[in-house]
């Protein structure tokens, strides 16, 4: 093997989980041709988060040594539902929803890929095929084979339900490797299975078998489960720097190594956990939130509202509704997107303040004079100006 190819592998496979086979990647690269590297995402919500960048981080990575990488928008394969990890089906999604979703995700994808050397393909491409094509597929892997991953064979065991459609999934991932002729396909730990079974549909149809390479999972915000929209512990990559920030000063210490290692490509340094803390969120909002300026003011403003627990001088203004007394339930609801049963767990546990002062959760009807021209928040970071209704409203 060349010494660039060495040095391109040992690079590549830094901060790797699994590459299979063993010795493989190292082999392709001595070929000395740019590699087709895939990448496939379904669509199933609008917004990539942090989650999704470790993967978008190895495949720039592998465009900046000259290969080319496929995204793969999985537009058809989205209909049917990923299983991987799941204990039950997932819901079925309105064709819709997932286009305007795929349209998000290419847009997003390009935060952290060169566009110059990505092939952005959808799976309908060539998924919306002829019955006599589908079983030819179907006949690529046995029943027993794709019982054996994890999911399938813990709801088997259970006798919870498994649709033919879900058994499927698997093997039409496995022909987006086929279609654009993959030499690697990257995933999380969780596509494993699915990655791998790829080489077997390949092959079956003539196709040199790809790399197989799997990245760590990224936890979310809560430390505790893997970051998904679905759990809400994620962080967008197109929110706003203050939302970037605050969110990432949300997660807990322990899990501040993987974010390092993952996102950053370095270690967490010695000194104060906090401050470790404080430059992972700086140079993620700077990264994702429109530069250095950006995160400063983001910084800013978290101290005005955590250390030195003010407000932000620029806020929404909420007008009261007329009359002498306000439901504050009712007012939280309209004025902040929450249910009213929300709203009023909100207040029992101290999470709404006036002026900086939590409500007492006990009095949901307070007059209006007490209200008007002063300051709401919900939770951490959200503020409005409360105003008085004009006499014509």
């Amino acid at each position: 093997m060349t010494d660039r190819g060495a040095s391109d592998a040992e690079f590549l496979l830094r901060n790797v989980e699994r590459a299979l086979p063993e010795g493989e990647l190292e082999r392709k690269l001595e070929e000395g041709r740019p590699l087709r590297v895939k990448l496939g995402l379904d669509p199933t919500a609008p917004d990539i988060h942090l989650g999704h960048t470790v993967v978008l981080r190895k495949l720039r990575e592998f465009q900046d040594r000259g290969h080319v990488v496929i995204l793969i928008v999985g537009d058809y394969t989205a209909r049917v539902g990923d299983p991987s990890g799941r204990s039950a089906q997932r819901p079925q999604l309105d064709p819709a929803t997932i286009d305007a979703n795929a349209e998000t995700y290419r847009r997003q994808a390009f935060a952290v890929l060169d566009p110059e050397r990505t092939e952005v393909r959808r799976n309908g491409e060539w998924l919306d095929m002829r019955a006599e094509d589908l079983f030819r597929l179907a006949r690529t892997a046995t029943v027993a084979q794709l019982l054996e991953r994890d999911d399938f064979a813990g709801r088997f065991a259970e006798g919870s339900p498994i649709s033919v459609l879900e058994l499927l999934y698997p093997l039409l991932q496995g022909y987006d490797s086929v279609a654009v002729r993959a030499d690697v396909e990257l995933g999380g730990t969780d596509q494993l299975f699915n990655v791998l079974l790829a080489r077997q549909v390949q092959q079956a149809y003539g196709v040199p078998p790809q790399v197989a390479i799997t990245m760590p999972i990224l936890p979310g915000t809560d430390g505790v489960r893997r970051m998904s929209k679905s759990e809400g512990n994620y962080v967008g990559v197109t929110e706003s720097p203050e939302e970037i920030f605050g969110k990432v000063m949300s997660i807990p210490d322990a899990v501040m190594p993987a974010y390092y290692e993952l996102l950053l490509d370095r270690a967490v340094g010695a000194g104060p956990a906090v401050e470790s803390k404080r430059t992972l969120a700086r140079e993620l909002a700077a990264r994702f939130g429109g530069g250095d300026g950006a995160a400063r003011a983001a910084e800013e403003r978290f101290d005005r509202l955590h250390v030195q627990r003010t407000a932000p001088e620029e806020m929404e203004e909420a007008r009261l509704p007329a009359g002498g007394v306000v439901h504050l339930p009712s007012l939280l609801a309209h004025e902040f997107g929450l249910s009213r049963s929300e709203a009023r767990r909100l207040l029992s546990q101290g999470g709404v303040r006036l002026d900086g002062e939590p409500l007492d959760g006990a009095e949901l009807d307070i007059p209006t004079e007490r209200l008007a021209n002063r300051v709401i928040q919900v939770g951490r970071r959200r503020f409005k100006r409360l105003r008085a209704a004009q006499a014509d409203e």
